[in-house]
């Protein structure tokens, strides 16, 4: 059974490690061995984690000369920003919902706690 990309991305984005990785290329491109540099482990470890990414459609990997290099794709975030955004209404909503309570309850009771 083929997994849904938000699962794909979720599970690529549930390591730390892996988010490090993300956040260092939202600055630009960068060899493995430049994404390896800030981490106690190894390229081949590193490498494990970008193939994670990478499935995840997250980043784009490339050979030039030597060195192979990845970039940052975008598509699967903006596919969780929508996911989300379904859900942020409804919060927000909430919200105001319980602004409205508290600020009955201070008409109510004075010497309530102010917001």
């Amino acid at each position: 059974m083929e997994q849904d990309v938000l699962s794909l991305t979720f599970g690529a984005l549930s390591d730390p490690t892996r988010r490090a990785l993300l956040a260092r290329l939202a600055i630009g491109e960068a060899s493995v061995g430049e994404l390896a540099q800030p981490f106690d482990m190894s390229t081949a470890a590193v490498s494990k984690h970008l193939k994670v990414l990478e499935n995840a459609g997250l980043i784009n990997r490339h050979k030039r000369s030597q060195y192979n290099y990845c970039t940052l794709e975008a598509g699967p975030l903006k596919d969780i920003d929508r996911w989300v955004g379904a859900y942020r209404a409804l919060w927000h909503e909430n919200l105001e919902q319980l602004d409205d309570y508290l600020a009955e309850l201070q008409r109510v009771d004075p010497e309530a706690p102010k917001q």
